[in-house]
């Protein structure tokens, strides 16, 4: 086995949200050919204790708290320069001398998880990779930027708001570094071609570089005919929305579809219930449990009792990103999801029989009310979900192109490897070597 060293700026375990479940299985398919060197942070008190699961797939693990309130008054007092305020929230010295001790000892294989990470890549001063000192001619490097952060960042500051200069001002001071950071790695990967291609507009020049590899599932783990107790106390049928609950666009779909969609839902149907589960409910997500027939329940140990016995999942996302995890967790517990076109634009899913689509209060509620009318429809839908997740979305096949990346010519997994199998890719994947 040869060394990498995979950074992260949050820890891959537990995967329970989308950004640490995608680091999860890179982790642990890579971990079976390469000794896995983790450098990574913290930003719950309850994920400290995750190292001691991860032992099993890492040689070394460089773990440190991230404390949100000092990252935030060191990001903010990036203002006064020209750097991303996500890089500031994300700086540490005491991680930049472990990455440099290590490849000073002779690792000279790295995966950079997220683009706030890259400032950890080496660079002389004329911007070109070098390692410290170099024990070969370079250092070999691939970055998973997953999604286009600037461009989340854009999105909020064109939804307004007193925060909207901020929120641009660091959509293009990212959108810049996102760029130039990518001329130091051998590929960069998204999590989705309307990703890849959301980067090449802004960079056209990296499409040598550029390509995607999507989410998967776990269809073993997310399985719908398993026997689960019941979590929801008698009642109407549940509407469920799941996930982090402190993340803003999260935030917002659950705030939107609780006030304008889920009356109009109640009006046909009275007993109709909205479910959000999610860790740290933001005050916005706890004062929703004020209304009729909203349920906040926060943090569970176990998401799929709360998909089984649902009716129904709901993505109402107005500001989406690369591939939600929710609906793909959905889908494999055949479960009927009704989400706005923004939030299916990662995935590939045959609007009106594997998943529906609304955008607007009147189309949502009425998408959602045709299902809850109908279990028939709602079933069949579930089952047809069910089965574009087995077929197109498996962290084996995801996790074996990664593995042709990774890998060296002579190294290369060419027997779990077939190229056409990459969905689209926007540019030729290179191997790297």
């Amino acid at each position: 086995m040869q060394d990498l060293l995979f950074l992260s700026h949050r820890i891959p375990y537990p995967p329970n949200k989308g950004e640490k479940i995608r680091a999860y299985h890179w982790l642990r398919m890579l971990s079976q050919y390469w000794r896995i060197h983790l450098g990574t942070f913290a930003d719950d008190p309850a994920d400290l204790e995750a190292a001691n699961a991860l032992e099993g797939l890492c040689a070394d693990i460089k773990l440190l708290p991230l404390r949100p309130y000092r990252s935030r008054i060191r990001a903010l007092a990036a203002l006064i320069g020209s750097q991303p305020l996500s890089l500031a929230y994300y700086r540490s010295p005491e991680l930049q001398r472990w990455v440099r001790t290590k490849l000073d000892a002779g690792i000279h294989h790295m995966l950079v998880y997220s683009s706030a990470m890259a400032q950890y890549l080496p660079h002389d001063p004329n911007g070109q990779v070098t390692a410290r000192p170099a024990p070969v001619s370079r250092l070999i490097a691939l970055a998973d930027y997953v999604d286009v952060d600037s461009e989340k960042w854009r999105q909020y500051g064109a939804a307004g708001g007193p925060l909207a200069w901020l929120y641009r001002l660091e959509a293009r001071r990212l959108a810049r570094f996102e760029r130039t950071a990518a001329e130091r790695f051998e590929t960069v990967l998204f999590v989705s071609q309307p990703e890849a291609e959301c980067f090449l507009r802004m960079a056209p020049e990296q499409r040598a570089r550029a390509a995607w590899l999507s989410n998967g599932v776990d269809t073993d783990f997310f399985a719908p005919f398993a026997a689960y107790a019941n979590p929801y106390p008698a009642g109407g049928p549940v509407v469920v929305f799941t996930g982090a609950m402190d993340y803003r666009p999260n935030v917002d779909a659950v705030v939107w579809f609780a006030r304008k969609v889920l009356p109009r839902v109640r009006a046909a149907m009275s007993g109709a219930r909205f479910c959000i589960v999610g860790a740290r409910p933001a005050a916005k997500v706890q004062a929703l449990a004020s209304l009729p027939g909203v349920e906040v329940i926060g943090r569970v140990t176990d998401i799929r009792p709360y998909l089984a016995h649902a009716m129904l999942a709901v993505a109402p996302l107005q500001i989406a990103r690369g591939v939600q995890n929710k609906i793909l967790e959905a889908m494999a517990m055949r479960r009927a999801v009704v989400c706005t076109g923004a939030a299916l634009a990662g995935l590939d899913a045959q609007s009106g029989r594997e998943i529906a689509v609304a955008d607007g209060e009147s189309d949502f509620a009425c998408k959602v009310l045709s299902l809850m009318c109908s279990p028939a429809a709602a079933e069949a839908m579930g089952d047809a979900a069910r089965a574009r997740v087995e077929a197109d979305y498996s962290w084996e096949s995801s996790g074996a192109q990664l593995l042709e990346l990774m890998s060296p010519p002579e190294q290369a997994m060419s027997a779990h490897y077939r190229h056409a199998s990459m969905p689209y890719p926007v540019a030729g994947a290179r191997a790297i070597s």
